[in-house]
């Protein structure tokens, strides 16, 4: 990120930038029109100790850590100690990280918790962090998800998959009636926040019984009525059950950096509490009947909602 500060005055002749590149320190560049270097003004809070600035710093999030590394040297520094970045760390972060890795400071942990996602609970589960504010990330594995037919090699098989989040991946062979399921305990996520859930998959070239076909999506806590969309696995707009259900918003899918593709299937708020509770995610299509097939699952991602 690039940031620009000058007055009127130095509007013609300083630029001054930022450069604040996640996981990285960062630095101030000053120049004038002569090239000399300018230095900023000293901050008020340069004369607390260095201690009380990172508690401060804690308080606040990591992207505006970043922010506030850039101020002066004492802010600087007192972002890299392990007292500012420690409050942005879940509390079982000890657990989370293998034996075998070594960390220099609090600050790479996080950007590692970040950068890559660890397993947990016997590999059915990917957990990271979300780099700007520290906010938890689950993704449940296909192989964990409750599919109706799932254990019947001729309907659903599982077949490893290198380079992904998980070791298996469940690949649809051929099925008339799709029903899948996941549900996640809301005391993994972040408290005060707002998810949303995605199904992450692909297509093969044989892919077939998808187009045009709206699949009903449910999100929402057991044992309470789920919000419902439709979606399409299929990313054309062509299609007679689309048609029919033309007054309807049909959600279709995205790719994702990674080259899986997406969909989303809808948003629900956590609370958070000590007792917790457990949110449902579906994907339905049980009333038309026809046969599908083609479809590679890696899992149902869930992540803070883009917009807050």
């Amino acid at each position: 990120t690039d940031l620009r500060r000058v007055t009127e005055s130095e509007r013609k002749t300083t630029t001054i930038e930022i450069q604040t590149p996640m996981g990285q320190d960062k630095g101030v560049k000053s120049r004038g029109e002569g090239g000399g270097e300018i230095v900023s003004k000293p901050s008020p809070f340069d004369s607390l100790p260095e201690d009380c600035i990172s508690n401060i710093i804690s308080f606040t999030s990591p992207r505006d850590a970043c922010v506030a590394a850039s101020v002066s040297r004492t802010f600087g520094s007192a972002v890299k100690s392990d007292l500012a970045w420690e409050n942005f760390l879940p509390p079982e972060y000890a657990s989370l990280v293998p034996r075998s890795r070594d960390f220099s400071s609090k600050k790479e942990l996080y950007f590692s918790l970040c950068d890559d996602p660890v397993l947990i609970d016997d590999g059915k589960k990917s957990f990271w962090l979300e780099k700007a504010n520290g906010k938890r990330c689950i993704m449940l594995s296909a192989v964990s998800l409750s599919i109706t037919w799932g254990d019947n090699p001729h309907y659903w098989q599982s077949f490893p998959c290198s380079g992904s989040s998980f070791e298996r991946v469940m690949v649809l062979i051929e099925v008339c009636w799709l029903e899948i399921r996941g549900r996640i305990n809301t005391r993994l996520l972040s408290p005060r926040t707002r998810y949303s859930a995605h199904i992450v998959f692909y297509k093969e070239e044989y892919s077939y019984g998808f187009e045009g076909l709206a699949v009903e999506a449910g999100v929402g806590v057991v044992g309470q009525e789920a919000s419902t969309r439709f979606i399409c696995f299929d990313a054309s707009e062509n299609g007679q059950v689309i048609r029919r259900r033309r007054r309807r918003s049909i959600v279709k899918p995205e790719r994702r950096k990674d080259g899986w593709m997406e969909i989303e299937l809808g948003e629900f708020f956590n609370e958070g509490g000590l007792n917790g509770g457990e949110i449902e995610i579906s994907v339905l299509e049980t009333k038309l009947l026809h046969w599908k097939r083609g479809l590679v699952f890696l899992g149902i991602e869930i992540r803070p909602s883009e917009f807050l």
